[in-house]
This record gives structure tokens, C-alpha cells and sequence, in this order.
């Protein structure tokens, strides 16, 4: 398993999550460590939070919602999603990416 709060598996993204039920709004809050930090605004009730989660990053990536997977962390805060194909990059990510580049280079 990756450290990485990221990685890419023959063209599908995998993301490590750590969920925050009930905010105020749907958003990446920032990456620590090896978890990208979301928070969503449906509560963790008959799997509203993770619905809403995945509508969530679907829209971030420019896909349907169909092409994004919980792969684990079903009924937890910290999760593992896959989104088959991103037909885009998130300003957060690519703002990690250059990041993780940097330090790759020094």
C-alpha cells in the first residue's frame, strides 16, 4: 500500500480520505500526511455522507458518479476511493503534485 495520499493505478485514481460528516460545505480542507482531508455536508445517516461524497469528487474530476468507488472504509471516516479515468485534475491535487515533485527533485 502506498504512503501517498494519492496514487494512480493503471488509469484509475485511488485516493486515501479522511471524511468529515455534517460541515458546513463540501470540501478539501488540505492533505495531511497520507490522508486528503474532505469534509461534506450530509450526515453519516443510510449512507447520505457517502453519497454525498461521492457526488463530491465526481464533480472534482469531471466524471459520473458511477466511475467513483468506495474501496474501503464504507462505514469509517477513513476510506479508500477509487475514480476510474478523471477526465480532470483539482486545483488541491495538482497543488500536491507539484509539491510531491519538488521533493522528488531535491
Amino acid at each position: 500500500m502506498s504512503k501517498a495520499a494519492w496514487h494512480f493505478d493503471n488509469g484509475t485514481l485511488v485516493l486515501k480520505l479522511r471524511v468529515q460528516p455534517r460541515a458546513s460545505r463540501d470540501e478539501v480542507s488540505g492533505i495531511t500526511g497520507d490522508r486528503i482531508k474532505v469534509r461534506v455536508s450530509a450526515p453519516p445517516l443510510d449512507d447520505a455522507a457517502n453519497d454525498r461524497l461521492k457526488a463530491f469528487l465526481a464533480k472534482e474530476f469531471g466524471v459520473s458518479r458511477g466511475r467513483v468507488r468506495i474501496l474501503s472504509g464504507q462505514t469509517g471516516r477513513e476510506k479508500r476511493i477509487a475514480v476510474d479515468h478523471p477526465k480532470r485534475v483539482p486545483e488541491w491535487l495538482e497543488e500536491e503534485r507539484r509539491i510531491r515533485a519538488a521533493k522528488d527533485s531535491a
